[in-house]
């Protein structure tokens, strides 16, 4: 079982994954959304359960459009202060929704803050996901401005790098003009943005 999350992913070529966190939300997400398509792209979307739970519609286009929804636990606490069977309790409900929503359980967890400890890996692999987390933030939840979100991703683009953003949280205006901006950009310079597959443990 690890011990740390996946902060990469490995595979052939230019390959990056976008992520984004806390949603979904309805002002932000389909924008994001909107946009993967324009440019037929998948990501990642690390969901909090309560978000899902107001917006199956989200999740089930997410599945729709074959992007992975990810398990980001039911209401974004630090993990590392709750007990055994309060992170249980987190990560099962949010699944449960995922699974009714989306289609399928969750292959893929990613914890609040980046907070990871013992008890959430194994209660993680108990429930069939794999830790994911990032390689490049775009610190977009400080409002940095849109071209800062943007030189952030830009600068960072590498073989592997997993990137974090949200679409949920606050006022993700930034967030959605910055993914307009970068993502032709990536695909110009010969990135594949992609999603990751399970890796053996």
């Amino acid at each position: 079982m690890r011990s740390e999350p996946l902060l990469r992913i490995t595979g052939r070529g230019r390959a990056m994954v976008l992520t984004f966190d806390d949603g979904p939300d309805p002002r932000y997400t389909p924008d994001i959304l909107d946009t993967l398509a324009a440019y037929d792209v998948h990501a990642m979307f690390f969901v909090c359960g309560e978000m899902a739970a107001h917006h199956p519609e989200l999740l089930a286009r997410m599945a729709d459009e074959g992007h992975t929804v990810g398990n980001h636990t039911w209401s974004h606490p630090l993990l590392t202060k709750l007990t055994r069977r309060q992170i249980r309790s987190e990560m099962t409900r949010t699944s449960e929704v995922i699974e009714n929503a989306y289609g399928e359980r969750p292959r893929w967890f990613r914890a609040p803050y980046g907070a990871w400890n013992r008890a959430a890996f194994q209660l993680g692999s108990e429930l069939g996901m794999e830790s994911l987390a990032w390689t490049v933030d775009t610190l977009d939840w400080t409002s940095p401005g849109t071209g800062t979100i943007v030189d952030r991703v830009e600068n960072g683009a590498a073989p592997g790098v997993v990137v974090l953003s949200h679409d949920a949280g606050g006022d993700r205006t930034q967030s959605v003009r910055a993914l307009r901006r970068y993502l032709p950009q990536l695909l110009d310079s010969g990135y594949h943005i992609t999603v990751p597959r399970r890796q053996r443990t």
